[in-house]
């Protein structure tokens, strides 16, 4: 995997994230931030945070699936979330434990915003993902 992730002496021990990702690959693949539509523009989990921070990371899923990456593949994500307070945190890490597990972490950006495009999303995460280089390339 070209991806290697370092945390230095001398910064805090990270929660979930890593402070620093190197990338090597070839390309790198840009995911538009996600919110909580489903597939037919329906907003998911009105007013409910956790919902929407699930359907955010499904529409995340199918977006990497459709370059044949998945989030072992991400490097760094960007989190967007309405009103951020603490009580908002645990559910939004809940759904992304789901998809990193025990790590390694991408670098990330945690923003609280007053608004999204539209006033019943709570959610956005945009995440960049290296693109692995082929075991066998072709030599010219």
């Amino acid at each position: 995997m070209p991806i290697t992730h370092h945390n230095p002496d001398g910064l805090s021990k990270p929660t979930g994230y890593t402070h620093v990702t190197v990338v090597t690959a070839n390309q790198h693949v840009h995911i538009s931030g996600q919110v909580a539509l489903d597939s037919n523009g329906n907003v998911v989990g009105k007013g409910d945070i956790g919902a929407q921070a699930e359907q955010v990371y499904r529409n995340l899923e199918i977006a990497l699936a459709a370059v044949g990456l998945n989030f072992s593949h991400v490097f760094k994500q960007v989190t967007y979330v309405v009103g951020l307070t603490p009580e908002l945190l645990p559910p939004v890490r809940a759904a992304r434990a789901k998809r990193f597990g025990d790590g390694p972490f991408p670098a990330s950006t945690l923003v609280g915003v007053t608004a999204l495009v539209n006033p019943d999303l709570l959610i956005e995460v945009e995440v960049i993902a290296a693109v692995p280089e082929p075991e066998n390339p072709q030599l010219p």
